[in-house]
């Protein structure tokens, strides 16, 4: 295999992730939908050429070329648990006192405090560096395999940017994958032009759109994912969830 031709399709992978992630993560652009369309379309002309230089991560495989035929159930490694809301300051001082009682903990207690979306949960699995797998909450012990809809998500990295000691080799991503509120208005309307139902709300738009069996339908669907917190790993050297969330 030509050395030169390797390196190509690997500069031309990176420059995409790159674009891709300044675009769909930073909201930075740098370069035009024109000049990205040209990487990517150079870059399928020499993968198309040397289909053995293919790779799961690569960007032109976020969309399956088949239809899936049914979602297979994945167990989780840790249960996804469900979130309780809260309306007062009593709950939120009883809560305080029920961590205290179960940590055995009578100092100060630090807290994060995130941003709630409200999405779909949903489990994302990567193997040194590498997204291998996804899935629903479910009922928290188990949930359906999403994996070929979840590639279709440009905000979702195929491949980590860090490299080397910097991410768990065996890493669980949880968040909640969700529609904008401007991107479901804009995709009801064109629903309503092609007269089909529309959507009542965003977080149905986003359930449904995860459990289509063709991932070229998903892939159109403008789904964002906001990842909240690590599940599983080994590996890794996090002592709290500050740590977790650092880039």
């Amino acid at each position: 295999m030509d050395k030169n031709i390797i390196e190509k399709i690997e500069r031309l992978r990176s420059s995409i992730r790159y674009h891709d992630r300044k675009y769909y993560v930073e909201s930075a652009p740098e370069i035009t939908d024109y000049a990205y369309d040209l990487l990517m379309k150079e870059l399928e002309k020499c993968e198309k050429s040397f289909p053995q230089l293919i790779t799961p991560d690569s960007p032109t495989q976020r969309v399956s070329g088949e239809l899936i035929s049914g979602f297979a159930s994945i167990e989780h490694r840790i249960p996804m648990l469900s979130i309780e809301n809260t309306y007062s300051e009593e709950e939120l001082r009883d809560f305080d006192s029920r961590i205290r009682r179960m940590l055995k903990h009578e100092g100060d207690i630090e807290y994060v405090a995130e941003l709630k979306i409200d999405g779909v949960a949903v489990s994302l699995w990567y193997i040194n560096g590498i997204f291998t797998q996804g899935a629903t909450r479910g009922d928290g012990l188990r949930g359906d395999d999403i994996t070929a809809n979840l590639r279709t998500i440009k905000n979702i990295p195929l491949r980590f940017f860090c490299t080397g000691n910097n991410f768990p080799p065996v890493l669980e991503v949880r968040g909640e994958v969700y529609l904008p509120n401007n991107d479901f208005q804009r995709l009801n309307r064109k629903r309503e032009e092609e007269r089909k139902d529309q959507f009542a709300n965003p977080r149905n738009a986003a359930a449904g759109s995860l459990k289509l069996l063709d991932p070229h339908i998903t892939s159109k669907r403008p789904l964002h994912l906001f990842a909240y917190a690590f599940g599983y790993y080994e590996g890794g050297t996090f002592t709290n969830h500050t740590d977790c969330l650092k880039p």
